[in-house]
């Protein structure tokens, strides 16, 4: 048989794969892969090392690896430590600053691998290094923006913003759910979100409605009642978001509550303000409708001649009373359109002395009863002013007013107008009962009344005057202010207006129309007393009247009287004033008339509205004899202007 010898294979196989894993290694670019031996030295590199580290095989086998660390790593021993733990656990894994050829800083994941030979002595380490620096920045980018993030959300004080896991359970409590809710984090962390709600929203089960609402739309908001840790509580706007993982299981609730007890408490007051309103309107509409007969009978006594002193004295009374009532509604009125911002001015030239004597002469019958002196005193040269002549010589009557009524009798009152530069100012002052120096800014406040400092009772009326006054100066871009040396030393205030030049059209006088041959005129009204007393009163100032006491009766009468002018009421049951015009014009032999409608509201809304419906002229209860006159001026200039050849 032929001799055959038997030749070792293994070790060449080994040393393939030595050499096949080795080119492996030596190709993995992204990890650096080198082998230590037991005292640390570099014995391999491969090209990943290379790039990760900057270094050559040549350069760096051979050195100790800590020349990879930074300076404080090495001075307290760290590279030994992380061999020390390797040969002790077999492995050590660890994160952290390695530096490169250059000196440049990088992160590093690192794997360490004790090596052993086959007698389980220690051979050496083999080191895998990655760079993390990219991950690293971005996982350091991602953590200040959460710490930024949450301490945004802790500082933040006008809304609650706290974290719920999936129960509702509270984990996280920001400042402004300290300040609203009152708990400090560590007394509320852990309880349950429903113990913020009322006891009935609580056993009604809407705590849970709302998770399970948010938990199935994503979201829930709501607005109701909360409560404190004191028990008080608040109006509360809730939103309430449901929060998703990774893998979209939810972990938990994302909760915001905002006091809106402010905005509430507005919101009410703003309804509550509006429906005084609507009750002061309503209110002096039912004032008036009584008061204008009374007007009416008034001013019949006022024509006619009374022989007893008795009678002119009650007759004298009754008409300074109706007065003030008067003003006292149409006060009231003012202020509910102060309030709603329905007062519009109707700004023109206003020669100011006209204001002054129209004030004065409505103040004039109390000032007179109280027997004061009142001293006027103008400039020679005319004043003017770009404003509204109705509202100005409100203000002024008030004030005017104000001055008599704290004065005791036979007082002094004093009004100057003057120039102050551009502007002009009106003072009012007197010899009454003062005012104290804590009241004198407080006394333009809605419905307050100072104390008077004096034993005897003052009636101190509504407490709405100089607020209507202050506002109304406002309105013209001025001001008013009050002063007094103390309680029974007087007072005055003075009204600053921005002044305007005079023209010589705004000098030339405009002729006033005088009441000449009578009209026939026709009232309808269905308060019966209202239209007898106008009825009269028209028939003595020189006019046929007639009367009816509602819509369908008027066109009838109307028909057969053909009037010149038609006092028309608006608020009549069955055919109202509105409709009654409309079938009055329909039935034509109407069309010149002059209709006037006449009704307990005038406010500028409402002469706006009957404006565009077509009426001439607006009324307003009770009628003034002055404004009566003026409409009858009106209904014969037009009936010239209409009976003139074209």
């Amino acid at each position: 048989m032929p001799h055959t010898t038997n030749m070792p294979v293994a070790p060449r196989a080994d040393a393939n794969l030595e050499q096949r894993l080795q080119l492996l290694i030596d190709a993995v670019v992204d990890y650096g892969i080198f082998v230590l031996d037991p005292q640390g030295h570099v014995v391999s590199w491969n090209s990943g090392a290379c790039k990760l580290k900057g270094y050559t095989r040549d350069e760096i086998v051979g050195q100790h690896f800590s020349v990879f660390y930074p300076p404080e790593s090495v001075a307290s021993g760290w590279p030994q430590e992380e061999l020390r733990l390797a040969r002790e656990r077999g492995r050590f894994e660890d994160e952290g600053w390695r530096v490169r050829k250059d000196g440049s800083l990088f992160w590093a994941n690192v794997v360490i691998t004790a090596l052993h030979d086959q007698t389980g002595e220690l051979a050496g380490f083999a080191k895998i290094t990655r760079d993390l620096t990219e991950r690293r920045a971005h996982e350091e980018q991602l953590r200040v923006s959460e710490e930024r993030f949450r301490l945004l959300v802790e500082s933040v004080r006008d809304y609650a913003i706290f974290m719920l896991d999936p129960q509702g359970h509270v984990l996280s409590w920001n400042a402004g759910a300290q300040a609203i809710k009152g708990y400090l984090a560590h007394e509320v962390i852990g309880r349950h979100f429903s113990d913020f709600y009322t006891p009935e929203d609580k056993s009604g089960g809407k705590p849970e409605h709302e998770l399970a609402t948010a938990r199935e739309h994503g979201r829930a908001e709501d607005e109701g009642w909360r409560v404190r840790k004191d028990g008080t509580m608040f109006w509360a706007n809730v939103v309430i978001t449901a929060v998703h993982g990774a893998g979209g299981a939810l972990i938990g609730f994302a909760k915001v509550t905002r006091d809106m007890s402010e905005r509430r408490r507005l919101e009410e007051l703003e309804r509550s303000s509006r429906r005084m309103n609507e009750f002061l309107a309503m209110l002096a509409h039912e004032l008036r409708n009584p008061l204008a007969p009374i007007r009416n009978a008034v001013t019949i006594m006022q024509l006619e001649t009374l022989s007893s002193p008795v009678l002119r004295n009650c007759r004298d009374v009754i008409d300074r009373q109706l007065t003030h009532v008067t003003r006292l509604v149409d006060d009231l009125l003012d202020v509910g359109r102060l309030t709603t911002g329905k007062i519009k001015l109707r700004t023109e030239l206003v020669r100011f002395s006209e204001v002054v004597s129209r004030s004065v002469e409505t103040a004039r019958p109390l000032i007179t009863a109280r027997r004061h002196v009142l001293e006027i005193e103008q400039p020679a040269e005319p004043v003017y002013v770009n404003g509204d002549s109705t509202r100005l010589s409100q203000v002024l009557q008030n004030l005017l007013v104000n001055a008599a009524k704290y004065t005791p009798e036979g007082g002094r009152l004093r009004l100057k107008v003057q120039h102050v530069g551009s502007f002009v100012d009106v003072i009012v002052s007197d010899t009454g009962r003062g005012i104290a120096p804590d009241n004198l800014q407080r006394i333009f406040e809605l419905f307050m009344q100072a104390e008077s400092g004096t034993a005897a009772p003052v009636d101190s009326g509504l407490g709405i005057g100089l607020t209507l006054a202050r506002s109304l100066v406002e309105m013209h871009g001025g001001n008013i202010s009050a002063a007094s040396p103390g309680l029974g030393l007087g007072s005055s205030f003075t009204v600053r207006l921005p002044g305007a030049n005079g023209s010589a059209e705004a000098e030339a006088e405009q002729a006033r129309n005088e009441i000449g041959s009578g009209l026939r005129v026709l009232v309808v009204d269905d308060n019966r007393d209202s239209a007898d007393s106008a009825t009269d009163v028209l028939r003595l100032l020189g006019n046929q009247v007639e009367s009816a006491y509602d819509g369908e009766s008027g066109i009838k009468v109307a028909r057969r009287f053909r009037p010149h002018m038609i006092l028309l009421d608006l608020a009549m049951p069955g055919l109202d004033g509105y409709e009654a015009r409309k079938r009055l014009l329909a039935a034509g032999g109407h069309e010149e008339a002059f209709f006037v409608a006449m009704t307990g509201f005038g406010n500028e809304e409402d002469k706006r509205r009957t404006r565009t419906a077509g009426f001439h002229a607006h009324l307003t209860k009770p009628v003034e004899l002055d404004a009566l006159i003026s409409l009858l001026n009106a209904a014969r200039a037009a009936r010239n202007a209409d009976a003139r050849p074209t």
